[in-house]
């Protein structure tokens, strides 16, 4: 096993004997109702969410390729020359 699986069974673990642990009903106030929530439910709605943000969040970039950059920096390299006409016409 890796680490990383290790690592994930070790957070699975401490996180089920949180929810069983906090079992009793709690108020919860929502825009002015009042509820009567398991602290099970909240947490385990509050982990849920936690998990996809994670996931959105982690997830990788696609790269972006910006095909007009590359085409002129390419050209760019073409031109030995750097001076512009008026730098030309000073220095002559």
């Amino acid at each position: 096993m890796s680490i990383k699986t290790i690592i994930i069974l070790v957070i699975a673990v401490l996180l089920t004997v949180v929810l069983m642990q906090n079992t009793d009903s709690v108020s919860f106030t929502f825009l002015f109702s009042h509820f009567y929530v398991s602290k099970l439910m909240l947490l385990a709605i509050v982990a849920v969410v936690a998990f996809i943000l994670g996931i959105l969040v982690g997830r990788p970039k696609k790269a972006k390729y910006d095909i007009e950059a590359y085409h002129d920096s390419i050209h760019q390299k073409e031109n030995p020359n750097t001076l512009s006409d008026e730098d030309r016409d000073y220095i002559n």
